[in-house]
């Protein structure tokens, strides 16, 4: 069998995990190989600003952010927030896409990694959405390189 090599758009990534009190941010190299911590954003009014300045200081072209559905797939109240976050976020970064991905068990991965590396739960709290962040990076990057087409779906900007 014989490996074809799919086509990878080059450039960082800013991944963002929505919480309702914090915000995770990730980046990657422009390669796209590893996903790596960049911030913990306070959740409110600031935060699309801060994320905006993140996205031009890192130059990305993309954003990705986290949807949160349940383990069967539904989507219920969370994920309708973030749908509305992604699209101001969407709005406010333009023309660098958005793109919603699945985001189910990033938390959890997240929180089991960093207390197998002997962070404490009230210490990793700011720690735990960073590094959730990353999963969904990470899992967004794998998935565009194995199917050549860019994970999730595209948030499209009002303006």
């Amino acid at each position: 069998m014989e490996f074809e090599e799919r086509p990878f758009r080059r450039g960082r990534r800013i991944a963002v995990d929505v919480g309702d009190a914090r915000i995770g941010v990730a980046s990657c190299d422009p390669d796209g190989v590893l996903a790596t911590p960049v911030e913990t954003v306070p959740a409110g009014v600031k935060s699309q600003a801060r994320i905006a300045a993140i996205v031009d200081e890192y130059g990305a072209i993309e954003v990705v952010v986290g949807l949160p559905r349940s383990l069967s797939g539904k989507e219920g109240p969370a994920a309708e927030k973030v749908r509305a976050y992604a699209a101001r976020l969407a709005d406010r970064v333009h023309p660098v896409p958005v793109r919603l991905v699945d985001e189910r068990m990033s938390t959890v991965t997240a929180t089991h990694g960093l207390r197998a590396s002997g962070v404490k739960a009230k210490k990793g709290r700011s720690v735990v959405d960073q590094a959730a962040a990353v999963v969904i990076l990470q899992s967004a990057l794998e998935t565009e390189r194995v199917s050549g087409r860019p994970p999730g779906e595209s948030v499209e900007a009002a303006g």
